[in-house]
């Protein structure tokens, strides 16, 4: 069965270049295009992994994140964190927060956020 992924960008043709990639390599890909959008899909969809980015209009994507990791059904969902913010102030608290990993945009193509997503979820696989 293809693995679930919802992509949290905000960035309409970035959202869609991964997702783009992602449904190419087989994977059930959703895509949402704010904070509260991503929550309620979060919870909706109940994907295997999220793309998260930080920088979203509304709530953004550590108060995203904070939400997925306090709720005991989706606690356990790996948060991958997509972002520009690369601090590591901003890195350390994502990882705090929860996240599995943090990548930064710029030093990433599609086909390697690939390889970083299979590589999480094989570790991840029961």
């Amino acid at each position: 069965m293809a693995l679930k992924i919802l992509v949290v960008e905000d960035d309409k043709f970035l959202r869609e270049l991964i997702t783009q990639k992602l449904i190419r390599e087989g994977y059930d890909v959703k895509g949402a295009v704010d904070g509260e959008d991503g929550v309620i899909k979060i919870k909706e969809e109940k994907p295997d992994i999220i793309l998260l980015d930080l920088i979203l209009p509304g709530i953004d994507g550590f108060e995203v994140l904070t939400k997925v990791k306090d709720d005991p059904e989706l606690k356990d969902i790996p948060v991958l964190i997509l972002s520009n913010l690369g601090q590591r102030d901003d890195v350390e608290r994502g990882l705090k927060l929860g996240a599995v990993d943090f990548l930064i945009k710029a030093h990433f193509t599609p086909g390697e956020i690939i390889e970083k997503i299979e590589k999480i979820m094989g570790d991840n696989k029961e």
